[in-house]
């Protein structure tokens, strides 16, 4: 007798992991678009997995702000508007500061070597104007900083913040003249926490993320910004 139909589909916590991890990778990547409907058939068939993982990876999710699900239409990617964009990174300004904070008190030698080294790399990238190299090298500073701050809470609520605007993050990462500013504002956390000032740091980390707000209000107010 013949198989039944999809028996080969992966399930159960395993199958569901796999959907979750590709379509978050797939989000952020942007190789799924703001708005995009996303069919659990299709899915299922494209992930080799059932229908009922996919769906537990849209509610996972859903709940980390990626995907919206609506009911009797189904499940699309989230389209976050500059406006609540502004709204997360003002939360993010007092994660970031925390964590710069604790991460002054916490550093060891070696780490304000890595840090020292991230801060040259990133000077390096603005004056080989690759704004693309130095978007990844800001998204590795900002996750040392984490790392060092040994605050796993923050860290992790920033990790599902920052995965709902990363389409900004990219857009102001390509924008003129955008990483030649924050390259002093990074440069001054790094020196900061370096120099194991918690207060300093704090006000640094705060700074920065105060003007990329300052950044995504002015995209807002050329009408350029709208997803």
């Amino acid at each position: 007798m013949p198989p039944a139909t999809g028996s080969a589909k992966g399930s159960g916590a395993a199958a569901k992991e796999q959907a979750l991890v590709a379509l978050r990778r797939a989000i952020l990547a942007g190789d799924m678009v703001p708005g995009q409907r996303l069919v659990e058939a299709e899915l299922a068939e494209q992930f080799d997995v059932t229908r009922a993982s996919v769906r537990a990876a849209l509610v996972d999710l859903a709940a980390d702000g990626l995907v919206e699900r609506i009911r009797n239409r189904g499940a699309r990617v989230r389209t976050v508007s500059v406006s609540e964009a502004v709204e997360i990174y003002e939360c993010r300004m007092v994660l970031e500061g925390l964590c710069a904070a604790k991460a002054a008190e916490r550093v060891t030698d070696a780490q304000i070597t890595q840090l020292l080294a991230l801060g040259e790399q990133l000077r390096a990238a603005v004056q080989a104007a690759e704004p693309l190299k130095y978007s990844e090298l800001n998204r590795q500073l900002h996750d040392l900083v984490r790392d060092i701050s040994g605050q796993d809470t923050a860290a992790e609520l920033l990790t599902r913040l920052n995965a709902q605007i990363v389409r900004h993050q990219f857009r102001l990462a390509l924008q003129s003249g955008r990483p030649q500013v924050s390259l002093g504002e990074h440069l001054a956390l790094v020196e900061a926490i370096a120099a194991r000032d918690p207060q300093r740091a704090e006000t640094a980390a705060r700074a920065h993320v105060a003007s990329v707000i300052e950044a995504l209000r002015a995209v807002e107010g050329s009408g350029t910004g709208k997803a």
